[in-house]
């Protein structure tokens, strides 16, 4: 692993990010798992793998998804029912026949991102989440349900109004108590603003030197729209360590090929999941597959793979066939967003790596 050492410590000499933690692990057996660089660069704090991170829209995979998958395997959800039996607010509207499926896979309709964030906080916090869901509600779609395929904040804000509907429990504490907890992951969590920071011995990566918070982010969500909500919501707001996103990561992979499982997951289930949904994106349901060209996964996952990437500079790439795990958290945004080396830095990385262990 010599060259992927040397190439991580090039991304930190040539500021592609102050710091990050690459984690590597193939077949249950980790690799590699060292930290390079700063988690802050003023006051200077060293980055170690024991790290958290904001993990921004991996939380789509690694929590609002993950939910699904048990609600889907205790029958409370179908992947193939509509918004409108889902959540009932959504039955006369002009999104009622948009499925679960289509929200998970990014082929909805409904548009990639809107500033909400700037309404929202004109409001007093324990208003702002049911103003959401009336913007929600008549939000206008961009493109016929089916019809095309448009990567989708607010797709997965609706979904973690479905895996609330269904479980009877808000997301962070559904997801925590049924997925978390049993897998023993310590130092995988939302943190809701209007509690005290959580396990205070936790030291996180700084993110953004936000203008409109008027402070550098650490330990607080970095994403407008999830911070405005409070903290907690379907597209952004997990924060964790490279290695409990792994052991989550292990136990889906487990699930998938049949080994060892830990219960929690369906084989049929994850499979179902971690299936291409169509010729319309890259997209499986919740997780992305490498595209043909262009991949942030390199040249070398094979097409039996998922992953996800985050807007703070984190991501993951797991190959299915090869049994291989990239974990890449970074906090390239810190302090600013306007650092978007990263974009070529990731499939140089796990071309390297992949090269060195295959």
């Amino acid at each position: 692993m010599k060259a992927a050492r040397e190439l991580m410590q090039q991304g930190v000499d040539e500021r592609v990010f102050p710091g990050g933690v690459l984690l590597i692990a193939r077949e249950g057996r980790v690799l590699f798992f060292e930290a390079f660089g700063r988690a802050r660069l003023i006051p200077e704090r060293p980055m170690t793998t024991h790290t958290v991170f904001d993990l921004a829209s991996l939380t789509k995979p690694l929590a609002t998804t993950v939910g699904l998958m048990r609600l889907v395997q205790q029958k409370k959800l179908n992947l193939d029912q509509t918004l409108g039996t889902a959540i009932t607010a959504f039955s006369e509207t002009n999104k009622k026949e948009v499925t679960i499926r289509q929200l998970l896979s990014h082929t909805s309709g409904f548009p990639d991102y809107r500033p909400y964030y700037k309404t929202l906080i004109k409001l007093p916090p324990a208003d702002r989440k049911s103003k959401l869901r009336d913007l929600l509600i008549d939000e206008d779609v961009i493109h016929e349900p089916g019809r095309a395929s448009v990567y989708s904040d607010l797709g997965y804000m609706v979904l973690e109004w479905a895996v609330e509907v269904a479980s009877e429990e808000k997301l962070d504490a559904f997801v925590e108590r049924s997925i978390y907890r049993p897998l023993g992951l310590e130092h995988l969590f939302f943190i809701p603003l209007n509690q005290s920071q959580p396990k205070e011995n936790h030291h996180f990566a700084a993110t953004e030197d936000c203008p409109w918070r008027g402070k550098i982010l650490e330990g607080e969500v970095h994403d407008e729209n999830a911070y405005a909500l409070g903290g907690v919501a379907g597209h952004a707001g997990l924060f964790g360590t490279a290695q409990d996103v792994c052991q989550l990561l292990e136990a889906l992979l487990n699930a998938y090929t049949g080994k060892s499982n830990t219960g929690l997951f369906d084989r049929g289930v994850v499979q179902t999941f971690f299936e291409r949904q169509s010729d319309l994106g890259s997209w499986a349901l919740g997780f992305d597959t490498p595209s043909e060209t262009n991949s942030s996964s390199g040249h070398y996952f094979s097409n039996e793979s998922v992953g996800h990437l985050g807007f703070t500079g984190t991501s993951f790439w797991m190959d299915l066939r090869k049994g291989v795990i990239v974990i890449l958290l970074t906090n390239r945004i810190h302090p600013t967003r306007e650092n978007e080396r990263i974009k070529a830095f990731r499939p140089l990385l796990h071309d390297t790596v992949m090269g060195a262990i295959l």
